[in-house]
């Protein structure tokens, strides 16, 4: 299930930059979040692809080849 980030302003003004929900769609997301913040105006909404935001891990071989390279 695609997660999506949001920035949006409350009913009160107030702008909250970041929060994250998962749907099965934008519409979905979006629906979640009309049902937290009642009434507020979405102001950027992107999709978060998970495999993007996290970099593989390095094993142990590559790890010392890289202290080697730099001794």
């Amino acid at each position: 299930m695609p997660k999506f980030d949001f920035a949006v302003t409350t009913r009160d003004g107030q702008k909250v930059e970041s929060i994250q929900i998962y749907g099965k769609d934008k519409m979905d997301a979006e629906r979640k979040l009309h049902q937290m913040y009642h009434h507020c105006q979405v102001n950027l909404c992107r999709e978060i692809n998970p495999e993007k935001e996290f970099s593989p891990s390095a094993d142990i071989e590559d790890l010392l080849s890289l202290i080697t390279k730099h001794s």
